[in-house]
């Protein structure tokens, strides 16, 4: 089969870089949370990786952890770093708690009530509605690269959605077994308005991608 016809552009969805969160807390959407000295060298590696690429189009998550791991690309390209509301964390009903889903919620009965669906899941945002944001946030940057390439800056939760929702899997998972490592970039390749390619890479190196601090 050909491949559609029409511009190529592709879109980065990056990770954040390693936060610095010595208590453990499950953040989520709560402000204050910055970049650890890892996080930022993390960043600066991303930004080296794509010196050689055709960046037209830098935008992150409203959160100060996206922010900054967009600030080492947006110079490296002399862009300034835009800001879309649909790359924000998932919202979350543990937020602000030392506990995660797929760990100490499962062992305490305080939590169960959230816990009742995990194909939604009961405990936050629904996972279509993160993939629809998503999926939205790709085309608007797809349509301001235009023929180049897009980065946008994001959480482990609604990049790993989206990737579910692009690759035609169904949405619910294992938290512990997704692919989307700190400072990853999945990528997005279209030919005109159509996805005809979704790749994954670590430049940072392989991360544990645990649901503390997505």
């Amino acid at each position: 089969m050909s491949e559609p016809s029409g511009e190529r552009t592709v879109v980065h969805f990056l990770r954040h870089g390693e936060v610095h969160n010595p208590e453990g807390v499950l953040y989520g959407r709560l402000p204050g949370y910055r970049l650890s000295d890892k996080g930022e060298q993390q960043a600066k590696v991303v930004a080296e990786f794509l010196a050689d690429r055709d960046v037209a189009h830098v935008v992150a998550s409203p959160l100060q952890r996206a922010q900054e791991t967009a600030q080492p690309i947006s110079s490296m390209f002399q862009l300034d770093v835009g800001t879309d509301d649909r790359l924000i964390e998932a919202d979350n009903r543990f937020e602000g708690l030392k506990v995660s889903v797929g760990d100490g919620a499962l062992r305490s009965p305080e939590h169960w009530p959230k816990l009742w669906n995990p194909f939604r899941p009961s405990w936050g945002e629904p996972y279509l509605e993160i993939a629809h944001r998503m999926f939205g946030a790709a085309h608007r940057a797809r349509a301001a690269a235009a023929g180049r390439e897009a980065v946008c800056v994001s959480h482990q939760l609604p990049i790993w959605t989206l990737r579910r929702y692009a690759t035609g899997k169904p949405m619910w998972h294992d938290p512990r077994r997704r692919q989307c490592s700190l400072a990853s970039l999945t990528s997005l390749v279209f030919r005109g308005e159509e996805l005809v390619r979704v790749a994954y890479v670590e430049p940072a190196g392989g991360t544990d991608p645990t649901v503390t601090g997505a």
